[in-house]
């Protein structure tokens, strides 16, 4: 959770900014100077959808510090330090990649992981988590949120949002300009009127709330991939089933809205939700197992 909300907030905040600049560039107003150039509009989404999934990416592991409050640990301090970074190493061994941050942060059962690259990510759980599970539970959580990087699933989401910024970004802008010039009815003009702007901020709006459905579902998706990468790491599945279990009775932790993705729970609506339910994880990796 933790990881992609902060992720697809700061990603939509850096489209803003990016749709703000162009605007009083006047990128926008070229493009609709002298009838729509579809090859440049094009490039212009491209530029304004990936943009955005990149930058928010390559921020997202010290933003996610900031957000979450964490501290890094070395595994020199308490014994449940060593511990958990002694977990986290074995599971980066196994899973061939680079060893991650690794940290704790204050708050309710949760965990995540996050990072643009494989081997320099961070792995991060709450005292609650560590406070409300066996060690053999948190052993899973932890194996989970490492499978996360194993699978490169940082970078899928940021394509996949990347995608879906560019035609949000280009359809918005091409029926903008369609109504404009309805509007307009023949109207000689230097540039776009108001209809182009309300009609593409309007169509940003819904059509963005239609791309976060998309980018949810796949988020959905990643989750059992996830599960069951515990699993393997563990070499079995119960404890992650287990870990379900017991998640499945606590009250999850609030994470700080563009990091939700990657935790490890979701309380938002089922279109919306970046996690499945416990219940249908669970029932997917007990189905595996047979």
């Amino acid at each position: 959770m933790k990881r992609i909300v902060l992720f697809l907030a700061t990603n939509l905040a850096v489209v803003v900014v990016l749709g703000i600049v162009a605007s009083l560039l006047g990128v926008n107003r070229y493009l609709t100077a002298n009838g729509l150039n579809l090859g440049a509009l094009l490039g212009f989404a491209f530029i304004m959808g990936f943009g955005g999934a990149i930058i928010s990416l390559l921020i997202s592991k010290p933003v996610a510090k900031w957000s979450s409050g964490v501290q890094v640990i070395d595994g020199t301090g308490s014994a449940d330090e060593a511990w958990i970074v002694e977990t986290v190493r074995r599971f980066a061994d196994k899973a061939g990649i680079g060893m991650p941050e690794v940290g704790i942060f204050q708050g309710e059962p949760n965990a995540f992981a996050t990072g643009a690259f494989k081997n320099n990510a961070l792995v991060a759980v709450s005292t609650g988590l560590l406070q409300g599970m066996t060690r053999e539970e948190v052993e899973a959580v932890i194996g989970h949120e490492v499978a996360h990087i194993a699978n490169g699933d940082m970078v899928t989401m940021t394509l996949i949002q990347g995608v879906m910024n560019t035609f949000v970004v280009f359809l918005s802008r091409v029926i903008g300009y369609v109504v404009d010039g309805w509007l307009s009815r023949g109207e000689q003009r230097s540039g776009p009127g108001i209809g182009y702007y309300v009609t593409t901020i309007v169509l940003d709006i819904l059509l963005g709330f239609l791309a976060a459905i998309i980018v949810a579902w796949f988020s959905r998706q990643r989750e059992f991939r996830a599960d069951r990468g515990s699993a393997q790491l563990m070499g079995r599945r119960q404890p992650m089933i287990n870990a379900l279990a017991r998640l499945g009775g606590m009250v999850p932790g609030e994470l700080p809205q563009g990091l939700q993705t990657a935790g490890i729970t979701s309380g938002v609506g089922k279109l919306f939700s970046t996690h499945p339910p416990i219940e249908e994880r669970i029932a997917a990796l007990q189905q595996a197992q047979g």
